[in-house]
């Protein structure tokens, strides 16, 4: 180092130590990344600053990363641990190329590697973004430039406590001298390369720059789908062309978002005080995989499940802290009261009305301002089921964004479309209390302000929350696959919707919906649900709890559920003290020890949470309960009645395991079983172990209510066969609410009519109806016999009275 530069050094120091306050992404790079502590370490910054250096400095002392103005010494040479990709520009000079010195680093990195086999230095590439103001459209500036002395100075004052530190992949010089060779070409190449990698970096953390809002309603008002919906609204509603067009505009501007960066930044400091303050923390999963595909170029579609008004907040915090730009958010019109609904539209919110069916002009207007935002660039976030689940379980999704998504495809976008699932879960829902109130008849309460201020009062301890990212869906991919030919259908003005979209559209929302229940977080509260709700008297002794929860943390760490899926880490007792300081639970204590119970409200409130995580244990409950009713059968017999039942759970549950594959997971399943002494498992005869019977009796509670509404329909089906479809539910949902009552029962879903819905729907995928519509008794009376014996006496009971009394 130089005396010059040694001297500049020691003078920043201080103020930027002083003036900075950077966030580093991800949070941990050396796991992220899998960064080899052993191995050389070189970073590589896009521009040459001090500044820059200095920041970096501050934040690999705190990750355990070598100091980056620490010499490298390699076979005895001394060699700066960084490397500028291009140079800064003084006042007198603007060239930002990519200098020799980084090419001449480069090419002697790579020659090292000739004499040394044992060598690989590990080149991590490092940005330092100061502030991610997008910018404006009419600005004619590179995305990414480099700032001279007075510049850089503006951006520490302005925007030092907006600082974020960037760790990319790092990159292998090994590989690259084996593969590449190491001659000056391919230092020039990875340099080049660097440079590209830093300016798609900056896009991914800032996102397109923004147009101004006047310019983009009266950009969209010229395009040719909605100047043909106006006038189509002229002829058919009889108006003149000027108010068809205030009526457009008016649309317009009702749905438009008005995004702000300045106020995203100034949110984050408030979300950040109220996450502190209601939760102990943010568990975020898989979000490596979701920066590579900002980083790449992809056109991002986020699609969460909706449990919770926090959910959109949650997302975009969790997103901005990872690096990435929050995205437009699709909100129900519903939220734009005032003063909400003026902020969520600055923080990216544009606003869509529940149902827009037969209303041309609107559905057309809000096609193409979707459109505009994909081709702009910008990612996009959309709740596909339609609203907040009221019962905890994931609802069937509604198809409408889907199909504007891939109408939007076939308008002929330059970039890849990607849907990113998105598993968001809550120790404590915030309107769980209220969703309850709904279910019992309740009307719902409309949003406003006066509601938000009792909501705000209400804030206090919510235990964890979890933001899981489940595996993307490339859309361009999946039409290649589904609709080989789909491009000859590209219509770049819009009107296309080819006969195929309905049921691609159909088998893609299977699909995320399955992702996102593939990224579920079991957490202490969900699993204390699942087990205490099992229990007839909804109470247990707490060492018996604590034997169930690792009954369950067993099942799912040892036969894992899905890649994306979470468990945590402590122990069964550890998850039980925490779920119990949350104050969800009754604990009462005699001679012997003490005893967790709920009580009835609570009961009913703890099935919410329960249902986050019930299809985690779906067919392990299922195979519990079918060896607990016949305490003893062959391995042929027991796949038999699985694969009888499985489809049914599947297509409620969005269940992952493919039927085909069913058989390899349900042995995966026996054999922890087996080894958690719960079973006994061998000459292919699958019996109980009477020793345990309490941990596998409670383990297969967890579906009986799942199959004691199939056994009322089909009871119902196989009494009289000639009962119309809506009769059918109908009748179901009447016997389902008398068996709750009679048995306490108080899962709000237990009679939900939609679940009877999807039930009939099963039915006729799985061939119970024949070619005329009308139901196979023979086969539905062998289904009907099995999920019988899988039920307890009296509930078999109460089904035939009650089915005898409906007759």
């Amino acid at each position: 180092m130089s005396v010059r530069q040694s001297v500049s050094r020691s003078l920043l120091t201080i103020p930027v130590s002083a003036l900075t306050k950077s966030t580093v992404v991800p949070a941990d790079p050396i796991a992220d990344h899998h960064i080899d502590l052993e191995k050389p370490i070189v970073y590589a910054l896009p521009f040459q600053s001090t500044v820059d250096l200095l920041t970096l400095k501050q934040q690999t002392e705190k990750l355990g990363l070598p100091d980056p103005f620490q010499p490298l010494e390699i076979d005895g040479k001394k060699l700066t641990r960084y490397i500028f990709i291009a140079s800064r520009p003084t006042l007198i000079r603007s060239d930002d190329d990519v200098p020799y010195g980084s090419v001449t680093q480069f090419t002697e990195l790579l020659a090292l590697h000739q004499g040394n086999p044992e060598l690989d230095i590990q080149l991590l590439p490092t940005s330092v973004l100061w502030g991610r103001k997008p910018g404006k459209e009419n600005q004619t500036k590179a995305y990414l430039e480099p700032m001279n002395g007075p510049q850089k100075a503006k951006a520490v004052l302005l925007s030092g406590r907006d600082c974020l530190v960037r760790f990319s992949p790092v990159v292998s010089l090994r590989y690259m001298a084996d593969s590449h060779g190491t001659d000056a070409a391919i230092a020039h190449k990875v340099a080049r390369v660097a440079r590209i990698h830093f300016s798609r970096q900056k896009l991914a953390a800032s996102g397109p720059q923004l147009p101004e809002r006047e310019v983009l309603l009266q950009r969209l008002m010229q395009s040719q789908a909605i100047r043909h919906a106006i006038n189509d609204e002229v002829k058919t509603k009889n108006i003149s062309q000027k108010k068809a067009q205030k009526e457009a505009l008016k649309i317009l501007d009702e749905i438009a978002a008005n995004f702000s960066y300045s106020l995203v930044r100034k949110s984050d400091r408030l979300l950040k005080w109220l996450w502190n303050r209601i939760y102990q923390g943010i568990n975020v999963h898989n979000a490596a995989r979701v920066r590579r595909l900002a980083q790449d170029g992809h056109e991002i579609v986020y699609v969460p499940c909706h449990r919770s008004h926090m959910d959109y907040l949650l997302l975009s915090y969790v997103l901005y802290h990872e690096g990435m730009v929050p995205p437009h958010i699709a909100a129900g019109l519903n939220l734009n009261f005032f003063p909400a609904g003026p902020l969520f539209r600055r923080g990216g919110a544009f606003f869509i009305r529940r149902s827009f069916k037969g209303n041309k002009l609107y559905s057309t207007i809000f096609r193409e301002y979707l459109a505009d935002l994909f081709a702009k660039g910008y990612s996009v976030e959309y709740f596909s089921e339609g609203g907040r689940s009221r019962t905890g379980r994931l609802l069937p999704a509604k198809t409408g964004m889907l199909a504007m998504t891939i109408q939007a495809m076939l308008r002929g976008l330059n970039r890849p479309v990607t849907l990113v699932p998105v598993y968001i879960g809550y120790e404590h829902v915030m309107e769980v209390s209220t969703y309850a109130k709904e279910l019992r008849g309740k009307q719902k309460e409309k949003e406003n302000a006066s509601l938000v201020i009792r909501t705000i009062r209400k804030l206090k301890n919510f235990g964890q929350g979890y933001v899981n990212f489940g595996e993307p869906i490339l859309l361009n991919q999946f039409l290649n696959e589904e609709v080989p030919d789909w491009t000859k259908d590209i219509d770049r003005v819009g009107n296309s919707r080819p006969q195929w979209i309905t049921l691609l559209v159909n088998q893609l929302a299977t699909k995320m919906m399955t992702r996102i229940n593939d990224a579920a977080a079991a957490n202490a509260m969900t699993l204390c649900a699942t087990a205490l709700l099992a229990s007839r008297q909804r109470a247990l002794a707490r060492e018996n709890l604590i034997k169930q929860i690792d009954c369950y943390l067993n099942l799912l760490r040892n036969v894992p559920y899905s890649e994306t899926m979470t468990v945590p880490a402590d122990s069964a007792e550890s998850l039980v003290h925490h779920a119990t300081s949350l104050d969800k639970f009754l604990i009462e204590s005699d001679s012997i020890g003490e005893i967790i119970s709920l009580d009835r409200h609570q009961s009913i409130l703890m099935t919410y949470y329960r249902n986050n995580i019930i299809h985690l244990l779906a067919l392990p409950s299922l195979i519990a309960q079918i060896l607990v009713s016949h305490q003893s059968l062959s391995l042929d017999t027991l796949r038999h009645y699985v694969a009888l039942i499985y489809p049914f759970i599947q297509q409620e549950l969005f269940l992952s395991y493919q039927p085909e594959a069913l058989n390899e997971h349900i042995e995966a399943y026996l054999r922890e079983l087996q080894r958690q002494e719960l079973i006994q498992y061998e000459d292919d005869t699958v019996s109980i172990n009477p020793a345990r019977t309490q941990v596998l009796i409670l383990l297969g509670r967890t579906i009986s209510e799942t199959l004691q509404r199939y056994a009322i329909t089909l009871n119902l089906l196989v009494s009289t066969p000639d009962m119309g479809k809506s009769e059918l539910e109908k009748n179901s949902q009447e016997i389902a609410r008398r068996l709750g009552r009679l048995h306490g029962i108080n899962a709000p879903e237990f009679f939900d009519k939609g679940v009877f819905t999807a039930l009939m729907t099963t039915l006729k995928q799985q061939d119970y109806l024949n070619h005329d519509q009308q139901f196979c008794t023979e086969k539905c009376q062998q289904l009907s016999e099995l999920i019988f014996t899988l039920l307890y006496p009296e509930i078999r009971l109460t089904i035939r009275e009650s089915t005898y009394l409906i007759d």
